[in-house]
């Protein structure tokens, strides 16, 4: 779903639930949006009754990304200055996606 709502929306999706070779964290969609290659945390959740997926990307999950998309972005040859994480929060019922660009640095 997320896949393919990034894609209707101009991206390029790259890789999918990639995870660096030393096997730590995970990068659950690889795009590029226009110059940007742009790393994004899907969450995903039946309802927002306790509160919105995007709260789940807390400071330690952050960091796991951060590492694995360093190494992602070396392997490609991409500068770092070319990067970007978002995050792409799915509520299941009622059905609704959000794509919260720049979520964090």
């Amino acid at each position: 779903m997320a896949h393919r709502y990034l894609r209707g929306r101009g991206c390029t999706v790259v890789a999918r639930n990639y995870r660096p070779p030393s096997g730590h964290g995970e990068i659950d969609l690889v795009v590029w949006d226009g110059e940007k290659l742009v790393f994004v945390e899907v969450k995903t959740r039946e309802t927002s009754d306790f509160g919105e997926p995007d709260r789940a990307v807390d400071a330690e999950k952050q960091f796991h990304l951060i590492r694995a998309a360093r190494d992602y972005a070396r392997r490609a040859g991409v500068e770092w200055q070319h990067v970007r994480f978002d995050v792409l929060t799915v509520v299941l019922s009622p059905r609704r996606i959000e794509w919260l660009r720049d979520a964090f640095r």
